[in-house]
């Protein structure tokens, strides 16, 4: 009989391992993908694919054991040779190959031509060839950086006292109402997929106080733009004991200063791969909905069309604005119109036309929706009366507040839509490992 003890310890090196050590002049035994091939006669680079980034290999004719006719693009290997220093190279080091051990081959020749810096290539091409395409440097790069992003939220909110849960993806009502929800049979019986975990997680700040969740949304929203999804990743908190909508903000800048600090120390290599500027996350300015439309429309000569939401011309228009004056990259937008927002937002006593409710953009994009919610169970059910609803499929929600819940608050992060911005593309399907939108259901 035979246990398992742990994690198998292997006789093959990476990258971060040699860059650590002392291994000039070693021998090293090294996996990977052949991610390009320069012939030069009687010396070849053999540059091999790794999960940390690229290693330059050297055939050296006479010398390697092996015949370099036999290698082609996308053969995946196990090279064996000496690490030598070399400036030009990858990470400043490269291996001079005594042997290469095949492990697989492929069956196919590339569609893409992947080992390209840039992928020369249509989107629609691209995404057609997601697997394939994602081995490209640079847009692996991408999510690298999309990773860091859902690290830095988590980390900071860890910190912050919070507790991760998993709410689930089907419902028999959506948190937001409307039309935009996917609809399916379950047997037998009619259901929903998620729009937000909103329910759930307001009814879990009465059990652990503060709590967050990642994990996908779904809209059936009619929208074929380049911001637009039908299925995205939702970085999500909700948040008790709060004294106003002000404490949520306050902690997704929090979140934000974390993330760029992490980004910068972790994800060096990708941020340089991909030419991005961080953003200035020290402080962002807030202005109020009403005020920020009158703003632009003074400045940019803009007319107001719409009293009660905002186009995406004026929030552009706003970040440009908040940009210019303040050289903000980031602006929050608060007290948006009652008739725009969902009925648990709460209203503000000051003026209930509008709710203690914001949304957070970037570069003039919104990111983020938030704010406070409605914590008084006779509120809340007065506020679904007065916007004739019902409270039907709804029951478990509001015995929730039937029987006590603290002042609270929340919001949500599209996370495709914050990469997009920071890495400074232009369509968030660039952004989105494996898009849905109206059009793709594949790959």
């Amino acid at each position: 009989m035979e246990f398992m003890t742990g994690v198998n310890k292997k006789d093959t090196v990476e990258i971060s391992e040699i860059l650590a050590g002392d291994f000039e002049g070693k021998t090293v035994k090294v996996n990977g993908a052949v991610h390009t091939i320069r012939d030069m006669g009687e010396v070849a680079f053999v540059v091999l694919r790794k999960r940390e980034g690229l290693l330059q290999c050297v055939f050296e004719e006479g010398k390697t054991k092996f015949d370099l006719k036999d290698l082609k693009e996308a053969v995946t290997v196990e090279v064996e040779g000496a690490v030598k220093s070399e400036d030009r190279a990858p990470n400043g080091f490269e291996i001079r190959l005594d042997s290469i051990r095949v492990l697989s081959e492929p069956a196919a020749p590339m569609p893409l031509a992947i080992s390209k810096w840039k992928l020369n290539t249509s989107l629609e091409a691209n995404l057609n060839n997601r697997s394939i395409a994602l081995r490209n440097i640079r847009e692996r790069a991408k999510f690298k950086i999309q990773e860091g992003v859902v690290r830095g939220f988590r980390d900071f909110l860890y910190e912050q006292g919070f507790t991760e849960i998993h709410t689930p993806k089907i419902g028999a009502k959506g948190a937001e109402g409307g039309a935009n929800m996917f609809r399916m049979d379950y047997f037998h019986r009619p259901a929903v997929l998620a729009q937000s975990p909103q329910f759930y997680k307001q009814m879990m700040v009465g059990v652990f106080d503060r709590v967050f969740e990642t994990a996908p949304v779904f809209r059936a929203e009619k929208h074929n733009t380049k911001r637009h999804l039908n299925e995205y990743t939702s970085l999500d908190f909700e948040m008790g004991y709060i004294d106003g909508f002000e404490d949520i903000m306050a902690m997704e800048t929090g979140f934000l200063q974390y993330m760029v600090d992490l980004l910068k120390k972790d994800y060096e290599k990708e941020l340089k791969i991909l030419g991005v500027t961080l953003p200035n996350v020290d402080k962002i300015p807030t202005v109020r909905f009403d005020e920020a439309k009158r703003k632009v429309a003074e400045k940019y000569g803009r007319k107001i069309r719409n009293p009660y939401d905002l186009e995406p011309e004026e929030e552009a228009l706003i970040g440009q604005y908040f940009k210019e004056e303040c050289d903000a990259d980031f602006v929050f937008v608060t007290h948006y119109p009652s008739k725009k927002r969902p009925f648990y937002a709460m209203d503000d006593p000051a003026d209930p036309t509008f709710t203690l409710s914001f949304d957070l953009l970037y570069h003039g994009l919104e990111i983020t929706t938030g704010g406070q919610r409605i914590h008084d169970y006779n509120m809340l059910l007065e506020k679904i009366e007065k916007r004739g609803m019902t409270t039907e499929g709804m029951e478990q929600y509001m015995d929730t507040f039937k029987h006590g819940m603290p002042p609270h608050g929340g919001l949500g992060i599209g996370l495709e839509r914050l990469t997009m911005k920071l890495i400074g593309e232009d369509n968030v399907r660039e952004t989105t490992l494996f898009p849905r939108d109206m059009s793709r259901l594949e790959p």
